[in-house]
Order: C-alpha cells, then structure tokens, then sequence
C-alpha cells in the first residue's frame, strides 16, 4: 500500500516527498518508490540503510529552509551505493525531493480518488523550478496542474515507471508512474471481522471496495486503498464487478451471505470466493445452493472456512491475518501463473516469426 498517499492525505505537518528517480546497477528500492517526511516522523520507505537516513537529512534540512528558497521546495541528487554511504549495492541512486504544497493538494487528491478506482495516473514534477505538479493519465491526457511543456515526449513510456525528461528549454522534469494495484477485494460486511481485515491489508498491494447498507458502520477515516459502497443492493455490485476480482463475504445476516454467495458463483470468472463460517455452514450453503441450480464444479471454488489452515483463533485480528496472507498467496500465485502465460506467448510469437521468416528465405523471397 502507499503509505506516503495515506500520510500526506492524513498529516497536517510540513512534508518532504522524496522518490527514487533512477537506478544504475542495483538499488536498495526500484524506481516510483517513496518515503514522506516531515521533522518527526518517516512514512514508507525508499530501502532503509544509510541511503534513506541521507535522504532524510536533506529533507529536514529543507524543511528546516526558508520556503521561499528554491533548495526548499526541490532538489535532485546523485547516491552512489559505495564505501560513502556504507552500502554495499554497487548501483547509483537519483532521488528527487519536493515539498508537498498546499496547492499541491488538488492533484493529489485527484490522484488519491483515481487511485482507488483502479485508475493509472502519472505524476509530472519540475525538478528545476518549484511549478505546481501535473497529473496526467497514461495516454498523456492533461489531469490536473500546469500545462505538458513543450519538448517533452507526448507518448509515455508506460513500460518505464519513472522518468527524469528534459524540455525544450533545457529544464529536467520527473515523470513518474502511479499505477493502481490489480489485485481487487471486493469484501462484504463492515463488522468486527470486515472491519479487521480492512486494517490488515491497509498496507498490502491490492484494492478494497468494502460494501455494506449500513453507512454508519464504516469509519470517517479510510486508507488510500478502500473504497466504501453503501448500497442495499450489493448484488448490483457483484454484477458490474470486473473479470478477476476477488470477492469476501461476512456479512451481519447468514440469508444475506447466501444471497450474496449464489450471485458470486453465477459469474463467469472469479479469481477467489471466500465465505465465513464453519464446516456446518458450508454444508448448508452447498445443500441450498444446489436447489438454486448452483453446480457442484463451482461449489468447489468456495473457501469456506477462510484463512490459512492451523490458524484456529476467532479473534477478528486473528481471522484478519489469516485471511490476509491467504489472499496474498492467491494473488502471488496468479501473477506467477500471468507471467508464465506471457512467456508462452512470447515464446510462441518468437516461434511463428522465425519459422515465417525461414520460410520466406526458403522460397527467395
């Protein structure tokens, strides 16, 4: 999760954004990461070490600075990985510090609402002047901020998560991606156990839409990666959800849960279904799901009980955990089985192209 989204929504103190910009050779963090910071706390991480405590001197000592002064508001410095800084990566660090404005807020909250819809954004910061940030998404399309300046690339490299470009008038600016994890929950019921598993993937890579019809329920506060829907027509959600989406349900009423799990198991790809409960509620939901036309090839896809096997404990921070490294192994598990099917394919087109082109020197073309 992106905790410095979070804090810079949730801290009210002056604050240095810091990002690493670009890696040569290897690097405590990949490029895009980020660290907040502000005189007394950090929030994220760009790899720890004596790199981030450098980091973060700098920072306060720009905090520290009139803000009037341009080393106040940007810098963009160079980290060889070496005896100097006690680490042993070998690689050269860019990292790029901004302080996050006021007026800064319009694009972040802009960014922070695309981002919980599941929507790419890229950020286009001046690292030679303090101009207010842009937004754009990854066709170039102007969000927010200034306008794209002239000399810069109108297509983004969206293979390339950050980006240090220079304009037609020689000024460095950053281009950096936002990008929204894929992996989507869609979790049913704002009680004691929703409500704890929320906490506990607060900070892991994936999207909640967290649904339940009592809107009293949820928190006034919510992490950058929960989306609240109160409706009392969660079955509406379920319908319009995308191919993938992992869906969750522990809902106040055991009618409702069924409800919910006959409409989840009637669509055509779901990439996980959880139901809370015990054996003997399993039992009864596949007796019941069965007399609805519910076969028993997609009985098999339900987990219920959810959590990892050998975690007996009933305490919601208990079943939360559990439930969370469940979904992570889900999750890893898809992308392992993702990258192997491009690899297949790519295999497969590198295959095709070869023989097409033996083919061609075989008959003189």
């Amino acid at each position: 999760m992106k905790l410095w989204l979070n804090a810079i929504a949730t801290q009210a103190a002056p604050k240095i954004l810091v990002t690493v910009a670009t890696v040569l050779g290897s690097g405590p963090r990949e490029p895009g990461a980020k660290m907040l910071v502000t005189a007394d706390e950090l929030f994220d991480t760009i790899g720890g070490g004596h790199l981030e405590m450098k980091a973060t001197e700098i920072a306060r000592s720009m905090l520290a600075m009139p803000e009037s002064q341009l080393a106040a508001q940007r810098r963009f410095e160079r980290f060889p990985l070496g005896p100097s800084l006690g680490q042993c990566c070998g690689g050269v660090v860019h990292l790029a510090f901004e302080r996050v404005q006021a007026d800064s807020l319009a694009y972040l909250n802009c960014l922070n609402q695309r981002w919980r819809l599941g929507q790419d954004s890229w950020r286009l910061l001046a690292l030679d002047s303090a101009q207010e940030p842009s937004l754009c998404d990854a066709n170039g399309t102007h969000l927010t901020g200034s306008a794209w300046p002239a000399g810069l690339p109108v297509q983004i490299d969206t293979s390339n998560p950050c980006q240090v470009l220079t304009d037609a008038a020689g000024q460095r600016w950053l281009l950096d991606s936002c990008l929204a994890y894929r992996a989507h929950l869609m979790l049913f019921g704002a009680g004691h156990v929703g409500a704890a598993i929320v906490r506990a993937m607060a900070d892991l890579p994936c999207r909640i839409t967290w649904v339940d019809e009592r809107e009293d329920m949820f928190p006034t506060r919510l992490v950058a990666n929960v989306t609240v829907e109160a409706t009392d027509t969660p079955e509406a959600l379920i319908a319009k959800a995308a191919p993938g989406t992992s869906f969750l349900v522990l809902t106040h009423s055991h009618a409702l849960d069924q409800k919910l799990s006959e409409h989840i198991l009637r669509l055509p790809d779901v990439g996980w279904f959880g139901l809370i409960g015990s054996q003997t509620k399993r039992v009864q939901f596949e007796r019941r799901l069965r007399e609805r036309g519910i076969p028993a090839t997609r009985l098999n896809d339900m987990v219920c009980p959810i959590g990892l096997p050998g975690i007996h404990g009933k305490q919601p921070a208990v079943i939360a955990a559990s439930v969370a490294a469940q979904l992570l192994q889900v999750w890893e598990e898809h992308d392992i089985h993702q990258q192997k099917e491009l690899s297949r394919v790519l295999a497969r087109i590198g295959s095709d192209v070869f023989a097409s082109n033996t083919e061609r020197q075989a008959s003189g073309l």
